[in-house]
């Protein structure tokens, strides 16, 4: 069994999608996007729980189950990602030198911007080596409101 979450945040409508076992995606909806009609289960209403949690400032780390579908090596960028604090940001370098292969920034880039669940596995708090925002599947706008968000609530 799966289930969709649909919330409302800051950065307007997201989807939270169950596998029935763990979390699989969390993504944007566009504003004229139809809404999933599978229902909510309990691990994509617990992941709105946390959302909801996490756009008020009540939350910092996400606590779910999660099982994002991607290539070793995604898994390891995604993994790395989930390692870089709540209100921090570091590089597409960085995270190139966590996962061993310090040559592969632009392969790291790829993988975060393919990255399926979207906050969770924070993605954005990835930035360009000179402190730029860089790239960002959900848009710059978003991550700006993302990073503006951890950032007050520190």
């Amino acid at each position: 069994m799966s289930g969709v979450s649909i919330i409302e945040s800051p950065v307007g409508r997201v989807a939270a999608h169950s596998d029935g076992s763990a979390l699989v995606r969390v993504r944007f909806l566009g504003p004229d996007e139809r809404v999933p009609t599978t229902p909510p289960d309990a691990i994509s209403r617990e992941a709105a729980d946390q959302l909801h949690a996490y756009f008020s400032g009540d939350l910092r780390v996400f606590v779910l189950k999660l099982a994002p579908k991607g290539t070793p090596f995604q898994q390891d960028v995604w993994r790395a990602l989930q390692t870089v604090p709540y209100g921090a940001t570091t590089t597409y370098a960085d995270i190139a030198e966590r996962v061993g292969r310090p040559t592969a920034i632009r392969a790291v880039g790829a993988a975060n911007g393919a990255n399926p669940i979207a906050i969770v596995i924070p993605c954005h708090r990835i930035i360009g080596r000179d402190g730029t925002l860089t790239g960002y599947a959900g848009g710059l706008d978003r991550k700006r409101v993302l990073l503006d968000l951890e950032a007050r609530a520190r």
